[in-house]
C-alpha cells in the first residue's frame, strides 16, 4: 500500500492529501514501484494502477495531472479528463469535492495548498525556474479567483531534492540574485571557489511567507532517499535511461 507523507498543517485542516513516495505501487524495476508518471516509459497499465491507488488512498473519485512544462500557469478545473489528456500547466486548482489535483516531481518541489473554509485546494509544481517566475504566487491567485481568502490558505512544501545535492553554476544564482539579491542565503558553497548549492525548499517557504501563507516544509531529499523517492539528477548520475515520477495529491472529500 502506498506510505505518503502528510504535512501537518494541511492534516490540521482536515484536508485529504499526500505528498507520496514510491512505495506501495506495482512498476518494476527502474520504476519500482509507485511510478505515477504517464510520461515516463513505464507500462501504462502499471502507471495507471499506481494512480488508482493514489486516488483510493486519498478517498477521491477521480484523480488528474497535467504535462508539467516549468511555467506559471495555473488552471482552475471542476470536472476530471480522460488519463491520456495532459493539459499544459504546472498548477492545478479545483473547488470540486472528490476531484483530486496532483503533480508529478523527481527533485522539484511539489506545493499543495487549501483554503479549507472556503473548500478550494490545489496543487503545484515549483522547479527553481517556475518557483524563480512566479508558479506559487499565480497558485495563490487563481484559488482567490476560486473563492480562497488569502488570510486562510495555508500550504506545504513536499519532499525535494535537498540543498547539499543540489550543485547549480553561477549563471543559475546570478539569475535569482538579479530578481533579488536577498536571495544570496539560499546558496551556499561548501568551500571557497566551489560551485553554488541551492535549496529550493526553503525558496520556495519564503515565497509562500513573503505572500502571506502559512504552512510547513518536508524536509527529506529526494535524491538522498532512493529507497523512498524517484530522483532525475539520481537517474542521470547512474546513467539509468528513464526514471520515475511521484506524485503529490489533494482532495476536497
Amino acid at each position: 500500500m502506498p506510505e505518503p507523507i502528510i504535512a501537518e498543517s494541511l492534516a490540521r485542516a482536515g484536508v485529504a492529501h499526500g505528498f507520496f513516495t514510491r512505495v506501495g505501487g506495482v512498476s518494476e524495476g527502474t520504476y519500482a514501484a509507485l511510478n505515477c508518471g504517464l510520461g515516463s516509459q513505464d507500462d501504462a497499465d502499471a502507471v495507471r494502477e499506481n494512480r488508482a491507488r493514489v486516488a483510493a488512498h486519498v478517498g477521491a473519485d477521480n484523480l488528474v495531472s497535467v504535462y508539467q512544462v516549468h511555467g506559471t500557469t495555473a488552471m482552475v478545473v471542476e470536472d476530471a479528463w480522460p488519463a491520456d489528456v495532459r493539459p499544459q500547466a504546472d498548477a492545478i486548482v479545483t473547488t470540486r469535492r472528490g476531484l483530486a489535483v496532483g503533480v508529478l516531481t523527481a527533485d522539484c518541489a511539489p506545493v499543495l495548498f487549501a483554503d479549507a473554509e472556503a473548500g478550494v485546494v490545489a496543487a503545484a509544481h515549483a522547479g527553481w525556474r517556475g518557483a524563480l517566475d512566479g508558479i506559487l504566487e499565480a497558485t495563490l491567485a487563481a484559488m482567490e479567483q476560486a473563492g480562497a481568502s488569502r488570510r486562510h490558505i495555508i500550504a506545504a512544501v513536499g519532499p525535494c531534492i535537498g540543498q547539499a545535492a543540489y550543485q547549480v553554476g553561477p549563471e543559475f544564482e546570478q539569475a535569482f540574485l538579479q530578481q533579488d539579491p536577498a536571495s544570496a542565503c539560499f546558496f551556499e558553497r561548501p568551500e571557497p571557489g566551489a560551485r553554488p548549492h541551492f535549496d529550493l525548499a526553503a525558496y520556495a517557504q519564503a515565497r509562500l511567507e513573503r505572500a502571506g501563507v502559512a504552512g510547513n516544509q518536508m524536509s527529506k531529499c529526494t535524491f538522498a532517499d532512493a529507497a523512498a523517492f524517484f530522483s532525475y539528477r539520481r537517474s542521470r548520475a547512474m546513467g539509468e535511461p528513464d526514471y520515475g515520477r511521484q506524485i503529490s495529491a489533494i482532495v476536497l472529500t
